[in-house]
C-alpha cells in the first residue's frame, strides 16, 4: 500500500462562532452563525496527505479573507433587491465556509503547489442564494490566484498579498460542489477554472461505474446535459441526480498522463466500498 508520511491539516470556518445572524433567523449561536455552516468547530475540515514534504513554513492559507474584500464579489439580495446581510455583518463575513490552503509539496526538489478547498454546497438557503454566491466566488478566488494580474487584494491569514507566482506548477483539488452543466451552482461556477487558461482541464475523469449507476438510477439523471461518465457523486435521483463535482486539476504546462474516477462497476474489485461515501475518488497522473 502506497504511504503518507506527511500531512496538513490546518484551522477551517466550519463551526466556529461568528457571534453574529448569518443566517438571519433572529436568532445567534446557530451552525448556520458559523463562519462555515457547522455544530463544532472543526465538523467538515480538511486534510492532505502527502507521501512528500510540506514544509509547514511554506503554506499560506486563507481562512479570514473576507468576501467583501473580493473585487465584484456576488453580495446575496432579496428579491426585493435589498441586501441579504445588514452593512456590519457584510463586512467581517468571511469567503471560504471552510477554507482555502496553498500547500506546497516538495516532490524530488521540486515545489508543487496543492490549492485545497471545499465550497459550500449551493442549495440549503433561501431565495436570496446566498450559499450559490458564495460557491460561486469561492471558486473564483483560486482563478484569481492562479492567473496573471494585481492581486494585491488577496491577503493570506499571515497578512501576505498575491497570488501564485508565474510559472510555479499547481494542481487544484477539492469538492467544488458545482458541476459544469447541471446541479444548482450559479452559471459557469465550475468554468471559472475549467475554462482558465493557467488551468489544463484537458483530462477529464471518467468511469464505467459512473454510467452504470446513471443508467440503473434513472430519474432525473436522465434530464442532465452532462456526460454520465464523468459523475463523481451519487445523490438523490428525485431531485439532483449524480453530478461532477470532485476535481484535480494540474496547471497548463503539467505532463498529464492520466485521469479517472474510481467507481468500478458491478462486480469489479471495489464495487462493494464506494457506497461508504457519496462522493468518489478522482485520481490524476503527472510525469514529473
Amino acid at each position: 500500500p502506497l504511504r503518507y508520511d506527511h500531512h496538513f491539516r490546518g484551522e477551517v470556518n466550519t463551526g466556529v462562532d461568528s457571534g453574529l445572524d448569518l443566517d438571519g433567523n433572529g436568532a445567534r449561536g446557530d451552525p448556520g452563525d458559523a463562519w462555515g455552516f457547522g455544530h463544532f468547530p472543526g465538523q467538515y475540515g480538511m486534510l492532505l496527505l502527502s507521501r512528500f514534504p510540506l514544509p509547514p513554513e511554506l503554506a499560506r492559507t486563507f481562512t479570514r479573507f473576507q468576501w467583501s474584500a473580493l473585487p465584484g464579489a456576488h453580495r446575496p439580495t432579496l428579491p426585493d433587491g435589498r441586501a441579504f446581510h445588514s452593512d456590519a455583518v457584510w463586512d467581517v463575513l468571511r469567503l471560504s465556509s471552510k477554507s482555502h490552503w496553498d500547500i506546497t509539496a516538495n516532490v524530488a526538489g521540486r515545489p508543487l503547489h496543492i490549492l485545497a478547498f471545499h465550497p459550500t454546497p449551493p442549495v440549503f438557503d433561501g431565495p436570496e442564494d446566498r450559499n450559490g454566491h458564495r460557491n460561486f466566488d469561492e471558486i473564483r478566488l483560486w482563478r484569481d490566484y492562479v492567473e496573471p494580474g494585481d492581486a494585491d487584494w488577496l491577503v493570506d491569514d499571515r497578512g501576505q498579498a498575491g497570488g501564485i507566482r508565474a510559472g510555479e506548477p499547481f494542481v487544484i483539488a477539492g469538492d467544488f460542489n458545482a458541476d459544469p452543466h447541471d446541479g444548482d451552482s450559479l452559471p459557469r461556477a465550475a468554468a471559472q477554472l475549467l475554462g482558465s487558461p493557467a488551468v489544463d482541464a484537458s483530462c477529464v475523469p471518467r468511469s464505467r461505474g459512473a454510467v452504470e449507476a446513471a443508467e440503473k438510477q434513472a430519474g432525473v439523471n436522465r434530464q442532465h446535459r452532462g456526460e454520465p461518465a464523468a459523475d463523481t457523486s451519487d445523490f438523490d435521483d428525485r431531485r439532483t441526480g449524480n453530478l461532477r463535482l470532485d476535481y484535480v486539476l494540474p496547471s497548463s504546462g503539467l505532463n498529464v498522463s492520466g485521469c479517472g474516477v474510481y467507481w468500478p462497476a458491478a462486480g469489479h474489485d471495489g464495487s462493494d466500498l464506494v457506497d461508504l461515501s457519496d462522493h468518489r475518488l478522482v485520481w490524476l497522473d503527472i510525469s514529473w
